[in-house]
């Protein structure tokens, strides 16, 4: 057992998804589409006589994070600093979910593989209702495109080849939960024929068109993101929602050719690691 480990895992964006529920958490999840972008989160993990959370430098109650180490039957200090806005679309509990498992391993000698650190955070994320498919993404960083839903083992991933600037800038939260507890009938529909119309055509445009068309679908737009989309399309850029949040992303500089004060980072090529000091 060393004094403490350090995990980095991307942020990500998700472009559209459907729902898949099961009895099974680790069979539950999402499937569709996103980014990993190189603004993520830094998760320290501390032993600790008891279990405690800081996220950017104050208490947290971040469930996900919890059950993790309840489950690797470790208590522990766990220090998260996000590049990212909360709750706004990033994928930002899931990543600490994540860096959590992997710093964890690492500082208590826990002996997991990969896949089962992937396993244990996408379970704990599922069983939060933060979350169905965030972590799975993370692992793989890259443009991700979720095939099957569930954890290593279950789902079955892919990508398209692609690394793109991003540029983004958020309004906002959404609650997650609020969006998967209520009827996702429609929205698992939208986002079936949106991962149909990518696996036919594997390209930045068409993820991002997809996207466009999937937020409509499922009546997720709000004024604001409309308004930035639709100024980033008419200054001849790409831009979409990400889910769930009130915020946009853009390719290249879209947001910043529109007007707007966006921030900027490349697509992360990999996925979550345990960072060597």
């Amino acid at each position: 057992m060393s004094d403490e480990a350090t995990a980095f895992v991307p942020g990500h964006v998700t472009a559209f998804f459907s729902a898949h529920p099961a009895p099974e958490p680790a069979v539950a999840g999402s499937r569709g589409a996103g980014i990993a972008l190189d603004d993520g989160v830094r998760v320290t993990v501390r032993p600790a006589a008891e279990t405690r959370t800081i996220l950017d430098g104050d208490p947290a109650d971040v469930e996900p994070v919890g059950t993790v180490l309840e489950r690797l039957g470790v208590m522990a200090t766990v220090e998260a600093d996000s590049d990212l806005p909360v709750g706004a679309g990033f994928g930002v509990s899931g990543a600490a979910a994540l860096g959590t498992a992997l710093a964890a391993n690492a500082a208590f000698d826990c002996g997991r593989s990969e896949n089962e650190l992937i396993r244990l955070a996408h379970v704990a994320e599922v069983e939060a209702g933060t979350g169905l498919g965030d972590v799975v993404a993370q692992a793989r960083g890259g443009v991700p495109v979720r095939l099957d839903s569930g954890a290593p083992g279950q789902g079955f991933l892919d990508g398209v080849p692609a690394r793109p600037r991003i540029e983004y800038v958020s309004f906002g939260g959404l609650s997650t939960a609020a969006v998967l507890d209520g009827d996702t009938t429609d929205l698992t529909a939208a986002g079936d024929r949106a991962l149909s119309a990518l696996r036919e055509e594997p390209t930045l445009p068409t993820l991002l068109a997809e996207s466009r068309r999937f937020a409509r679908e499922a009546d997720l737009l709000t004024e604001r993101v409309t308004e930035a989309v639709d100024a980033v399309l008419d200054a001849g850029g790409e831009a979409a929602m990400a889910m769930l949040g009130e915020t946009v992303f853009a390719l290249g500089t879209g947001l910043t050719d529109a007007g707007y004060d966006a921030v900027a980072c490349d697509t992360h090529p990999a996925g979550a690691t345990v960072v060597e000091e």
